[in-house]
């Protein structure tokens, strides 16, 4: 299964706008985010300041039922002081595979485990001060377990048609970036648009 982070387009021709860094300071280390506090050098020669997160990275699962409907969840995200409507996602272990990250997220947050994988690509959700990267993985042939969340984790598993997360997010009920990147993958896939390259998903 791909999950290759894509490469870079040639450096070279982005020379002009390419930012050197001239001296870093780690300003904040929690649990598993860093914040970093940078001093550039800008193309013309100047000096500033670049602030930023340093984030382990994350995998997103888009689980398919048999029946077309997405299983997905809602879960208070203390920032927005809201519950928000997500598809399952975490964070990876340090030297985890993508693909063992979301089996083992799927089975825990949800209690699901998929007899099919499909690995689409990396999304990038906050470039401007994060380094994180998501991974989005697609499941289908789940079959329904036992739910294991971590201490202090609460969350609703509800499921979703595609009519009706798109009817949410014209309307601005569903605003999560990587689930409306999840979204938008599923219908161009299932359009025949982006191609998905569906592997046995046995446990690893």
């Amino acid at each position: 299964m791909k999950t290759e982070v894509p490469a870079p387009a040639d450096a070279t021709a982005d020379a002009h706008l390419r930012e050197h860094c001239v001296a870093s300071a780690e300003v904040y280390k929690g649990s598993f985010l860093r914040v970093k506090r940078d001093v550039v050098r800008l193309p013309d020669g100047a000096n500033a300041t670049r602030e930023y997160i340093v984030h382990p990275g994350a995998v997103m699962i888009v689980p398919l039922l048999d029946d077309g409907r997405l299983l997905m969840e809602r879960q208070f995200r203390y920032p927005m002081g809201r519950a928000m409507l997500e598809f399952p996602a975490g964070k990876l272990d340090a030297g985890e595979a993508p693909l063992r990250c979301a089996q083992r997220e799927l089975l825990e947050e949800t209690g699901y485990s998929a007899a099919e994988w499909a690995y689409a690509g990396v999304l990038h959700n906050a470039i401007a001060y994060s380094d994180e990267g998501i991974h989005i993985l697609f499941a289908r042939g789940l079959k329904s377990g036992v739910q294991s969340l971590d201490e202090g984790e609460f969350l609703d598993i509800v499921t979703h048609s595609v009519d009706e997360l798109e009817s949410m997010a014209v309307k601005g009920e569903l605003t999560d970036a990587k689930t409306l990147i999840g979204l938008l993958w599923l219908t161009r896939w299932q359009r025949g648009e982006w191609a998905l390259d569906w592997q046995s998903g046995a446990q690893r």
